[in-house]
């Protein structure tokens, strides 16, 4: 994934009580999180902008108190990714 750079003040690590080199981070899971919440994201999607699992991501919504949308594409996808396992232990 290609990123962008983007500044921001010092002190919005102060303000987000963070250290300042875990605000690269902390910056991209709030994104990752209000993207998610109106939609325009996968839970996936929001995954990679994190760096995290998708499980990991189920846990950062649920502190975030975000609802997890879960739909006919996600079962598809789940069943895919479990087809892929259930044949790796072959």
């Amino acid at each position: 994934m290609s990123e962008v750079k983007i500044g921001f003040p010092m002190d919005l690590a102060r303000l987000l009580k963070v250290r300042v080199d875990d605000l690269p981070r902390v910056i991209r899971e709030i994104v990752a999180v209000e993207l998610y919440r109106e939609g325009y994201i996968s839970l996936g999607k929001a995954a990679e902008i994190v760096g995290v699992s998708k499980w990991e991501m189920f846990e950062i919504l649920a502190r975030k108190r975000v609802p997890v949308r879960y739909g006919s594409k996600d079962l598809e996808e789940d069943l895919e990714t479990l087809k892929k396992m259930l044949e790796g232990r072959k």
